[in-house]
């Protein structure tokens, strides 16, 4: 029974074409890789860390798949940071934006989707921000180094422009009377 489902998942595969050799995908199991071939019966995903592994075909007909690259090549990150209070919001912008720029997975040139800077959250110990910016296909196949890319050159260029990262901090008040006067 599983080796008929595992058939006519993959049939279905093929003639949908929801999944092509090349693909960057997402499993809700957490597995992502690139797709290496499409078999009838299985499909061969290689993993970021170059392990091949080998999905019974009938898992993607029952489990939900993302398809970084299905209907374009181009994918658009959001990476959050956060700034300490104070800091100016258009110097931030510009830091960033400055970031994005000097990065290798950027789309640059293309109307329509420029880095884009955003204020979204005035969080408990920061000022939290939203960059977002279209990436080439290198970068969509790589997402936990593409990430990366972007927090080191906005950490580099946050502090250039003197900008601080904060850290976590809680103001401690005593009140009087405290601790109680031993009897």
């Amino acid at each position: 029974q599983s080796i008929v489902n595992n058939f006519v998942s993959g049939l279905i595969i093929l003639f949908e074409h929801s999944l092509r050799v090349g693909d960057y995908i997402e499993l809700d199991t957490g597995l992502t890789g690139t797709v290496k071939a499409i078999n009838v019966r299985s499909t061969l995903i290689n993993t970021n860390d170059n392990i091949d592994i080998v999905v019974p075909n009938s898992g993607f007909a029952s489990s939900r798949l993302t398809n970084w690259t299905l209907g374009e090549r181009n994918l658009r990150v959001r990476i959050p940071f956060g700034v300490a209070y104070g800091s100016d919001k258009e110097q931030v912008r510009e830091a960033a934006l400055e970031a994005a720029a000097e990065v290798s997975y950027t789309l640059t040139h293309m109307k329509g989707r420029e880095p884009e800077v955003w204020l979204v959250e005035f969080g408990d110990n920061s000022l939290n921000f939203l960059l977002l910016v279209w990436v080439n296909r290198q970068g969509a196949k790589r997402p936990t180094r593409t990430r990366a890319a972007y927090l080191w050159a906005l950490e580099t260029r946050l502090r250039e422009h003197g900008i601080e990262i904060p850290f976590p901090q809680r103001d401690l008040h005593l009140r009087s009377g405290w601790p109680p006067p031993v009897a």
